[in-house]
This record gives structure tokens, C-alpha cells and sequence, in this order.
């Protein structure tokens, strides 16, 4: 795709990446209502290499390792036509639940996006070992693809996060186009963790003896396609770089940087949205409903 490298930042980047904290979760980082085990927190960050972490801890929680945009400094969000790209290395471990998607803030008035905004550029479960999950729960459409990955081997995920498709590549290969996209209005923060599963929607939960889950995530960055020129404005979208070396969007006007290119405003903390159970038949395109 050609166009602009407008985010790339390391996962221990707190000016990119705020760790344990999306508004996808309850405030008290537990999110047993959508069949997690999870309890994310700031303490709770995956390693500067991107190693996501799931620890047991007791009273049948796991400590999960989560970052999200939304309340870093930098508050990136997705924009309709960006590519996201990633090289991901999952393992069949019973009960994971490895993720990387996005999450939208309310519009005006508290009300939520379409589906919150939300398109999974992929979720996996180790019982399903060679399945990725691709789920567009913005104008819904998904398709469980089977055969696409092997466990232990990393492959290269790019998601186009199209006004009328979402296309999903795997090492360079289309493997899912929907034909439905997330419309011209879009927009979301990045969110990528790890969940452990509590044995509902067809996944068992990890075996009594696991102490530790894991996936790896490296090389996440984002493509702008070039805008054509407009009217002119009051001021100018440039780039500058993390202090950590990685690339957030901004706006500079008349007095120089004035932070995000979208305003970083709380948004009302909505309830996570159901999602479909059991999953459907590998390698089938599944409108959801």
C-alpha cells in the first residue's frame, strides 16, 4: 500500500501504548460477562520483545497483558483506508486466547459506533491451532480461517480497514475480504493482549496444572494512504517521533504541536459486546447477526 508510516511504536512506549487499561473492559478489569478469565491492570504489560503474557494468579483470575492507544498520551487512533500490519507467533496452549483488534470511542451524546468500533484483526484460540478468527463486528462479517498458520511459526498479518472492505492478509496472501468495510465515519484505537478462556463459546479453559499462557507480537505499524489536496486548513497533519523511537499522528497549528491528529476525550465506558457462540465451521464466511 502506498502511503505514510503514521504509527510504529514499541509495546513499552508509554507515550504510544497505555498498558492494562481499554474501555472495552469494566472498570475493574474484569470482563467475565464476554467468557474471560482476565484481569488487566497497569501493572500487567507485555515485554519490550512483545511477549503477552497470561499468569494464573488466585481466585481463578489470570493476569493478562494488555496494551490499547486509548488512554496513552499519543491517543492514536484508526482511520478508514489504514493498513495495520504485524508479524504475530502463536502457540496451541489450551485456553489462550491471543487478540489484536480495535476499540471505538462514543460519539457525541455517549452514543457507542456501530459494534463499538470494533474489528478483530484476528483472535485465536490454542484449542483451534491452525483457525484464525477475522471478525468485523462494525458492519458484521467474519470468516474462521483454517490452515493459514501453523503454531510456532510467525506470520505476517496486514488488515486494510477499508470505508467498503475490510481485507485481512496473511505473509502477503488476501484470505478474507468482506465486502462491507467500517464506513467513512470510523474510528479506533488499537488494543492488543492476551485473554484466557473461561470454557464458554466452544473453549475449554487452560488445564488445571497451566501456570502461564503466552503469544508474541513485533513490527506493528500503521499506513496512511496519501489524502488528495483539499481546501486548505488552519493547520496541518505532520509526524513526529516517539520519544522511544516509534511514530505518532499530529496536528501543529498556529502554535506549533498541539498533540493527537483526534482529540483524547474519556469516553463513556460501554459494555463489551456478546460474541458469537459456538464459532462457526472453519474456512466459512459467517454474516453475524
Amino acid at each position: 500500500m502506498a502511503g505514510t508510516t503514521v504509527f510504529s511504536a514499541p509495546f513499552d512506549d508509554r507515550t504510544a501504548w497505555a498498558a492494562g487499561r481499554t474501555s472495552a473492559y469494566p472498570e475493574d478489569g474484569r470482563n467475565r460477562a464476554d467468557n474471560k478469565l482476565d484481569r488487566i491492570a497497569p501493572a500487567y504489560a507485555p515485554t519490550p520483545d512483545g511477549v503477552f503474557r497470561a499468569r494464573r494468579a488466585d481466585r481463578g483470575d489470570w493476569r493478562t497483558d494488555l496494551v490499547s492507544t486509548e488512554y496513552a498520551p499519543g491517543g492514536f487512533e484508526l482511520l478508514p483506508g489504514d493498513e495495520l500490519t504485524a508479524t504475530c507467533l502463536v502457540h496451541a496452549q489450551t485456553g489462550a486466547w491471543p487478540a489484536l483488534w480495535t476499540w471505538g470511542r462514543d460519539r457525541d451524546g455517549g452514543r457507542p459506533q456501530p459494534g463499538h468500533g470494533e474489528v478483530d484483526a484476528f483472535e485465536y484460540h490454542g484449542d483451534n491451532p491452525a483457525v484464525l478468527e477475522l471478525t468485523n463486528h462494525v458492519r458484521p462479517a467474519a470468516r474462521y480461517a483454517d490452515g493459514l498458520i501453523t503454531p510456532g511459526t510467525p506470520f505476517r498479518l496486514g488488515i486494510v480497514f477499508g470505508a467498503d472492505s475490510v481485507d485481512w492478509s496473511v505473509d502477503g496472501a488476501t484470505v478474507f475480504t468482506d465486502g462491507v468495510g467500517v464506513g467513512r465515519h470510523w474510528r479506533a484505537w488499537i488494543v492488543v493482549g492476551i485473554s484466557v478462556s473461561a470454557g464458554g463459546y466452544g473453549h475449554p479453559p487452560p488445564a488445571h496444572d497451566a501456570r502461564e499462557l503466552q503469544w508474541r507480537c513485533t513490527d506493528l505499524s500503521v499506513r496512511r494512504p496519501r489524502r488528495p489536496a483539499g481546501p486548505r486548513r488552519t493547520g496541518r497533519e505532520s509526524r513526529h517521533a516517539s520519544p522511544r523511537g516509534g511514530m505518532i499522528a499530529a496536528r501543529v497549528g498556529r502554535r506549533g504541536l498541539q498533540g493527537p491528529a483526534t482529540m483524547q476525550v474519556r469516553p463513556t465506558r460501554p459494555v463489551g459486546p456478546p460474541r458469537a457462540s459456538p464459532p462457526p465451521p472453519p474456512s466459512e464466511t459467517v454474516p453475524l447477526t
